[in-house]
């Protein structure tokens, strides 16, 4: 009997051991740490030789570094996407530079050698170089006019980059531990932590925690292991002091009208144009016209008509603009080249002085997206020497909206002296359909959008003194077949002409056409029909009108009002003006 059951029971035991070796080993490979480690150069995303992963602040960037000659660098839409939008490419003239408000530092990419007021000096490396087509800057060449930390690891080469320094959380480990991808002790081991160590604490979960150690591996650590948790506050890098660029605004408001002069013999008219003004203190003649692609431009300035000016108590801002010859020249060519800035700098700057102006003011339209940064480079340069000579910068502007972005507002707001906001053109002579001007509303987000920009003490409300007779004539049968399939099709072809104030009042008057207020657009609307066409004008300007406007002066706390142009306005429309500006 005891050797038949003694076989059952050895398999019974056997059954139970290798069942419970089972569960353990189940139990093991469930809860036991992995030690698998993961392939760092795969888990940074390396590539090449000379690539350098970014980790920002507490974040994996988008963005790569490289590693030339034990120098970072990082190319120029890195630089100007986290660190600073000043530094200026060159590649006709192979330039990098960088505008202060009394200087243009400059270097020539591939050289160790930097230009500046005070001479030439030679790094112990190249601030820039180039990579293929992409243009490199140091590190420590950026630093030299940023604020912001680097520190760079190895094996991988990584760098951490700090460009803001809020209060973070810290802990330091309990125990030896690691560091995994993800939390879970199977997750695979980025790097080991010794008791003692401390990491910067990103996210805290229930029983695993995101962190970064100091050497900016950012993986999970269990909850545990973490012990003396607290606020740290890091100690900001401040060694590059932003200079200040020093404004020329005047002390009171600014009331400015413009003068459109086509040649020398227009300056006759100053009289007739400022007869019926009251309170103007400053006259911008349309006198600079560009007129080639290598810095040129006519000048219809007189001393006379300075002379005149001052005496009547007004300062002239001489307007530089880009329409005139606007078929023969190619902005893009002028002002990407550093040479021909220089050029057309040197010689507005020129005139300026030589006949006394009080300052300058361009007004450069129709700038396409990609000559923007050149622009505004053109806008910086010129004022160092409006800066150095005590002349007014003030810059001519379209509401910003329907991409306008790159004219840069904001840094028209730091380095000029005033921004003049164009509140017209809503509806203009190539539009497809009839409308105002300048409504009230169009004015006023303009002014609000701009101000978000610009400090509002910099900012002109500039207005029109016109309007615009449209003309919708019915399309004819030919013209309905060819476009009727078209998605912005109209029955009718629009076209408009443009009259000063009296003469908008003219034409409705001759015609009988009733006036009408419209609330929406701040203006009077009149609409007639003759020889079969209908013909609608918003009469914007009138003095109504014009004073909703000119309220925004107050409401906004702007810098002054602007009239396009002298000689189409009424008289009584400077009283309206006056009770805003003085």
């Amino acid at each position: 009997m005891k050797k038949k059951i003694l076989p059952v029971v050895i398999a019974i035991v056997l059954i139970i051991v290798i069942g419970g070796v089972s569960v353990g080993a189940t139990l093991w490979n469930k809860y036991s740490y992995s030690k698998e480690r993961a392939d760092l150069s795969a888990y940074f995303n390396m590539s090449g030789e000379a690539d350098v992963a970014i980790v920002l602040q507490d974040e994996m960037a988008e963005e790569r570094a490289k590693l030339f000659d034990g120098v970072y660098y990082v190319d120029l839409n890195t630089v100007h996407k986290y660190f600073n939008q000043r530094f200026y490419e060159d590649k006709g003239e192979g330039l990098l530079l960088y505008t202060v408000p009394d200087d243009i530092i400059r270097t020539k990419i591939g050289s160790s050698e930097m230009t500046d007021q005070n001479g030439t000096r030679t790094l112990s490396y190249k601030p820039a170089l180039y990579q293929g087509d992409v243009l490199y800057v140091a590190l420590d060449y950026i630093k030299q006019y940023t604020n912001f930390s680097y520190e760079g690891f190895q094996e991988p080469d990584r760098l951490q980059i700090y460009t803001k320094w809020d209060d973070r959380q810290v802990a330091e480990i309990k125990k030896d531990t690691a560091v995994r991808i993800l939390g879970g002790v199977k997750s695979e081991v980025l790097e080991d932590l010794n008791a003692g160590d401390k990491v910067i604490l990103l996210e805290q979960m229930e029983t695993w925690s995101k962190v970064k150690t100091m050497d900016s591996v950012i993986g999970y650590v269990e909850n545990k292991r973490l012990q003396n948790i607290r606020v740290e506050m890091p100690i900001p890098v401040e060694d590059y002091e932003e200079p200040v660029y020093t404004s020329q605004t005047r002390q009171g408001k600014v009331n400015l009208g413009w003068h459109v002069v086509a040649g020398t013999a227009g300056n006759d008219t100053l009289d007739e144009v400022t007869a019926n003004t009251k309170g103007l203190t400053v006259i911008s003649p349309t006198w600079f016209k560009l007129n080639d692609n290598e810095g040129g431009f006519t000048s219809f300035a007189t001393q006379s008509y300075v002379d005149k000016v001052h005496g009547m108590g007004m300062e002239v801002w001489g307007l530089v603009e880009n329409i005139e010859y606007k078929d023969s020249i190619d902005m893009y060519q002028i002002l990407s080249s550093t040479t021909t800035r220089a050029k057309l700098i040197d010689g507005l700057v020129n005139e300026a002085l030589n006949y006394g102006l009080d300052g300058i003011n361009v007004d450069f339209e129709q700038i396409s997206a990609d000559c923007g940064e050149h622009f505004i480079q053109f806008i910086r340069e010129l004022s160092i020497p409006c800066r150095k000579n005590g002349l007014v910068l003030s810059i001519d502007n379209y509401v910003p909206m329907g991409g306008t972005d790159h004219y840069n507002r904001t840094e028209q707001g730091i380095v000029a002296d005033y921004v003049i906001i164009m509140g017209y053109d809503e509806h203009y002579a190539g539009s497809r359909e009839a409308g105002s001007v300048a409504s009230i509303n169009f004015v006023e987000e303009g002014i609000a959008q701009t101000v978000a920009q610009v400090p509002p003490e910099k900012v002109i409300n500039a207005v029109p003194f016109y309007t615009r007779l449209w003309e919708e004539r019915p399309k004819t049968d030919e013209e309905l077949a060819e476009e009727s399939d078209t998605e912005e099709f109209v029955p009718y072809v629009v076209s408009s002409k443009s009259y000063g104030m009296d003469a908008s009042e003219r034409v409705v008057s001759e015609h009988g056409a009733e006036k009408t207020w419209n609330d929406e657009c701040g203006q009077y609307y009149a609409e007639y029909e003759a020889d079969g066409n209908t013909y609608k004008m918003w009469l914007g300007e009138d003095e109504e009108s014009i004073e909703l406007k000119a309220a925004l002066i107050r409401e906004y706390n702007l810098a002054g009002i602007a009239g396009w142009k002298l000689g189409l306005e009424r008289q009584d429309v400077w009283d309206v003006i006056l009770r805003y500006v003085n």
